[in-house]
C-alpha cells in the first residue's frame, strides 16, 4: 500500500488544480465505473459533512439498508475513507483491496498527472461499482463545482452543510464565492436540502438552485431541528420526530443530525421513525467532540480529567467547538486546556480567538505536514489574543503525550492526531 501511494505522490501537480478534467479522462478508461453506482447522496459543505453522513449511515443501517461511503481526510489510515456495504453494518476496505484498486487505477491512469483524491475517488466509484448497496453516501472533498466526486450525474439529494470561510486559496474569500463553489454539487430537478447559512451564502444557493429547479428544502423554512428538554426535535411537512439526543456531543450535533433527517426525506426514502432513533444513539464519527476515556493518552491525565479529541480548524468549527465545551463547563467547573496544532493556510488567531475567556492557556504543539504553524508561532498567536500559551515538541514517539501531565480537560484538534499509528481510541 505504502509504495502504491509513494508513486500516486509522484505524479501529484506541485499546484492544485481544481479541474473535472483528470478524473473524467481516467473514469472513462476504467469503463465509468460512476454510472454503476448505487443512488447515491452527495454532500458538500465546511462544517458538518462527516457528522452528517454519520447520521444518515446509522439512520439506513437501522432501517437494515446497505451503505457505501466515502469520507475524507482519514484520521489514522487511508481504508477509513472508504466503508463498503454488507449485510448489517458496513466495513472498511481492507489494505489487499484498497491497494489492487488504487493499483488498477495507476495502470489506466498510464503516468499522467493526477492528484491524490482523484485517483482515491476512482478507486472509490471501482469499489463501490463491485459491491451491492441500496444507497452510497459521498462527501465532497474540496469545494464541490470542481471537486472530483462531482461527477455523479444525478444524485438522489444533493446537501449543503454549514458554510463558512475555508481553503481561500482555492474557493475564495467571500461566503458569496464559498457558496458558488458548493453551489456546483446541485443538480436539475434534484432536491437539495440546505443547512442553516448566512443570508449571503443562501442567496447564492437559491439563485443556482432556481437556475437548475432543484427544489430546496432548507433549514428554519422547510425543515426545523431544535433541543427541547435534552431531546432532539425534528419537524417538517411529513411530520414530527421527536427523538433521543444525539450520540455526537454538541448543541452544533443537533442541526446536523436535523440536516441528515432532512436529507434523507427528501431522497425519497421511507424510513421508520425507529430508525431514526437507533441512529441517534448509535452514531459513531471520531474525532468530533470525541471523549477520550480509556487508552494510553487518557492514562497519562491526572485523576478526575476529562481528554476530548476533535478535528476543528476552521474559525466555525472553533465556535462549535467553544460552545461545547462552554456546556461542559456549566455541568461541571474543569479548568480548560486547549492542545492545538494547527496550518498556516488557517485562520489560527480567528480559531483560537473563540477560546479566549474560556481557556486557561493554551499549549502549542508541531505536527508535520507541509505547511505546518511551528509551535512557537503559534503560542505567539494565542498570547497575542490574551490567552496564556506554551510549546511542547515531539523528539520521539510517544514525546507528544507529555504535554498531558497538566490539564484537567484537554482538547486536541484533529490536525494534531492525523499522524498517530493507531486510531485514537486505542492509544
Amino acid at each position: 500500500m505504502n509504495a502504491v501511494l509513494a508513486r500516486l505522490l509522484a505524479l501529484h501537480p506541485k499546484r492544485i488544480d481544481l479541474s473535472l478534467d483528470r478524473i473524467e479522462r481516467l473514469l472513462a478508461a476504467l469503463d465509468n465505473p460512476q454510472r454503476r453506482l448505487p443512488p447515491a447522496i452527495h454532500v458538500a459543505g465546511t462544517n458538518g459533512k462527516g457528522s452528517t453522513i454519520a447520521f444518515m449511515r446509522a439512520a439506513l443501517e437501522a432501517a437494515g439498508k446497505r451503505v457505501h461511503v466515502y469520507t475524507s481526510p482519514n484520521l489514522v489510515r487511508l481504508n477509513e475513507r472508504f466503508r463498503l456495504a454488507r449485510d448489517r453494518g458496513g466495513r472498511l476496505v481492507d489494505d489487499a483491496e484498497l491497494g489492487e484498486a488504487l493499483g488498477e487505477c495507476e495502470v489506466k491512469n498510464g503516468g499522467a498527472p493526477i492528484t491524490v483524491f482523484e485517483m482515491e475517488t476512482a478507486a472509490a466509484f471501482l469499489l463501490f461499482s463491485r459491491h451491492p448497496a441500496d444507497i452510497a453516501l459521498l462527501e465532497v472533498g474540496l469545494g464541490g463545482r470542481l471537486d472530483a466526486t462531482n461527477v455523479i450525474e444525478r444524485p438522489l439529494t444533493s446537501v449543503i452543510t454549514r458554510l463558512s470561510l475555508d481553503h481561500r486559496e482555492f474557493l475564495g474569500d467571500s461566503l458569496a464565492k464559498v457558496a458558488a463553489e458548493k453551489a456546483g454539487i446541485l443538480k436539475p430537478a434534484v432536491p437539495a436540502v440546505i443547512a442553516s447559512q448566512a443570508r449571503e451564502a443562501l442567496a447564492v444557493i437559491e439563485r443556482q438552485a432556481a437556475r437548475l429547479r432543484a427544489p430546496l428544502k432548507i433549514a428554519g423554512e422547510d425543515w426545523t431541528a431544535t433541543e427541547e428538554r435534552g431531546r432532539l426535535v425534528y419537524q417538517d411537512q411529513d411530520g414530527l420526530l421527536d427523538l433521543p439526543a444525539p450520540k455526537l456531543y454538541g448543541r452544533h450535533q443537533f442541526e446536523n443530525a436535523g440536516t441528515a433527517i432532512a436529507s434523507l426525506r427528501a431522497s425519497g426514502l421511507r424510513l421508520p421513525a425507529a430508525a431514526f432513533e437507533a441512529a441517534m444513539v448509535q452514531v459513531e464519527w471520531p474525532a468530533r467532540m470525541q471523549r477520550l476515556s480509556h487508552g494510553g493518552l487518557a492514562e497519562l491525565a491526572p485523576s478526575g480529567s476529562e481528554l476530548w479529541l476533535d478535528g476543528g480548524h476552521n474559525v466555525d468549527g472553533g465556535q462549535a467547538i467553544a460552545a461545547a465545551l462552554a456546556d461542559l463547563e456549566e455541568r461541571v467547573s474543569r479548568p480548560v486546556v486547549v492542545i492545538v496544532g494547527m496550518l498556516s493556510t488557517k485562520d489560527c488567531a480567528g480559531f483560537l480567538r473563540n477560546f479566549s475567556g474560556l481557556a486557561r492557556r493554551v499549549i502549542a504543539v508541531p505536527i508535520h505536514q507541509d505547511k505546518a504553524v511551528p509551535a512557537g508561532e503559534l503560542a505567539e498567536i494565542a498570547a497575542s489574543i490574551g490567552i496564556p500559551a506554551l510549546t511542547r515538541h515531539n523528539h520521539g514517539r510517544w514525546a507528544r503525550t507529555q504535554i498531558l501531565i497538566s490539564p484537567r480537560l484537554t482538547l486536541v484538534p484533529r490536525v494534531t492526531c492525523r499522524t498517530f499509528e493507531r486510531p485514537p481510541e486505542k492509544i
